[in-house]
């Protein structure tokens, strides 16, 4: 009798631990960061998705509404740019991003480094080194 309750008992915390191994792995493989607001656009609203894949790359989601035309801010400005932040270098241009008249915009890419912070800054040209001060969206995660 006591030897069943023993495998009863064995058995029941062995799939506990396979549950909360498979809950742990689920959710570690994307990272999900929410954007802080500016004065710059205090309105826009966004989601940066980090996620990594089978090659050891991270693929970089950014979903993003209420985001002002850019030729409408003051100083008007030509394009956003998306700059990564990681553990060995300080910013990264990652590309630009349009914003649309319906106040919304999206940018996927892929970096072989994982970031801790990405942000979003209007700049007069998308191909800048370094990010200009004017930071539109900011995650707080460094």
């Amino acid at each position: 009798m006591e030897a069943i309750k023993l495998k009863s008992v064995t058995k029941n915390i062995f799939l506990g631990i396979l549950v909360s191994l498979m809950i742990l792995s689920f959710t570690s493989c994307a990272t999900k960061m929410v954007f802080s607001n500016s004065p710059i656009v205090p309105g826009a609203r966004g989601t940066v998705k980090v996620k990594s894949d089978k090659n050891k790359n991270y693929t970089i989601q950014i979903e993003i509404s209420y985001l002002a035309e850019i030729e409408k801010l003051q100083p008007p400005k030509h394009t956003y740019v998306v700059w990564s932040v990681t553990k060995h270098e300080l910013a990264k241009n990652l590309g630009r991003i349009t914003s649309s008249k319906n106040l919304k915009a999206s940018f996927k890419t892929v970096s072989s480094i994982k970031p801790t912070k990405i942000f979003i800054t209007a700049e007069d040209d998308g191909n800048v080194q370094y990010p200009g001060s004017m930071v539109v969206l900011s995650t707080s995660k460094e």
